[in-house]
């Protein structure tokens, strides 16, 4: 046994202790959620909101520490490297659990060997949106200008290794046609350059593009989950014509490796309990989350495995390279 994994199993040891101890009296102080993205973000808000429901359970604040930067490494590193003691967790995302994994050569922390899962909390649709002066009706005639030329039709994303990215490489693999991905570091300049006409397509999160399109800045085209949306009824989801397409970002609670497993089917039973209230239900809605409730802690841990093989699939299917 080696010195990190001696230190890992003396520090389960103590942590399954103290969580031992502290019985049903646990938090007994503030609980910390780590994010990989800065205050005021889609995450960061979803993050505090169910937060402060779960402190009312708790009888315990949970504070939000955002850590951004490094395509959610900064956030994920310190998150591994916390101590099991059931007073640091991870709100985490796609990119960090997932899609880093295909997108690194390497990285300083393993998404699948330091953490716990605990619970899935809720999956965020994506829109391919068109501007209202792109001369793009719906999707079928976004498909048709892009076969007509090939490569011209540009379609703004947060970067060809972002799940905005890879989303739009796997619409456009699906549809049988080449797009010109214009990558930008931040989403306001994309919806800005989109509703400009500088740029004809965009693929973003819902949450980010609902206001535009309501308020016909842009048309939706097709949404990114397996189903239409409650939010958007009358835009087709991409599975609709493409069988089987379903590609929604998510959010997740994750502990570090080591947590106690009686923490984690507590906090996992604490979770259901808040995500099965109709106004939580409501209000991740409009954030642009649709609230995933009757999923266990094993059934995480199955989703994980499922979306870890199913992305490496995707990747080497658009020919993703890692960095």
């Amino acid at each position: 046994m080696n010195r990190r994994h001696f230190a890992q199993a003396l520090g389960l040891v103590l942590a399954t202790a103290r969580v031992q101890a502290q019985g049903s009296h646990w938090p007994q102080r503030p609980v910390r959620w780590i994010l990989s993205q800065p205050a005021g973000s889609g995450p960061d808000i979803l993050a505090r909101y169910l937060g402060e429901a779960l402190s009312k359970l708790w009888g315990q604040p949970v504070v939000i520490d955002n850590r951004p930067g490094g395509q959610n490494v900064i956030g994920a590193q310190a998150a591994a490297r916390a101590n099991a003691d059931g007073y640091t967790f991870y709100y985490a995302t796609t990119a960090a659990m997932v899609t880093n994994l295909f997108t690194f050569k390497s990285l300083p922390y393993d998404p699948v060997k330091d953490f716990t899962p605990i619970r899935l909390i809720g999956r965020s649709p994506f829109v391919i949106a068109a501007g209202a002066n792109a001369g793009i009706r719906d999707l079928a005639d976004a498909i048709a200008q892009a076969r007509a030329q090939p490569g011209k039709l540009a379609i703004a994303t947060e970067g060809p290794k972002t799940f905005s990215g890879i989303l739009a490489g796997a619409f456009a693999a699906n549809a049988g046609i080449s797009l010109n991905a214009v990558a930008y570091t931040k989403a306001p300049d994309a919806i800005q350059d989109v509703i400009g006409g500088r740029v004809a397509l965009i693929c973003l999160p819902e949450a980010a593009l609902i206001a535009q399109v309501r308020s016909g800045q842009m048309r939706a085209l097709a949404v990114s989950s397996a189903q239409r949306l409650a939010t958007l009824p009358n835009v087709p989801a991409l599975a609709e014509t493409m069988g089987g397409f379903e590609f929604t970002g998510w959010n997740g609670l994750f502990g570090p490796a080591g947590l106690p497993e009686e923490l984690s089917q507590r906090i996992n039973r604490d979770l259901e309990t808040v995500l099965r209230q109709p106004e939580v239900v409501q209000r991740l809605e409009t954030l642009g989350s649709l609230a995933e409730t009757g999923m266990s802690v094993a059934g995480f841990e199955a989703f994980m495995r499922a979306e870890r093989e199913r992305w490496a699939k995707v990747v080497k299917a658009i020919g993703v390279q890692p960095e």
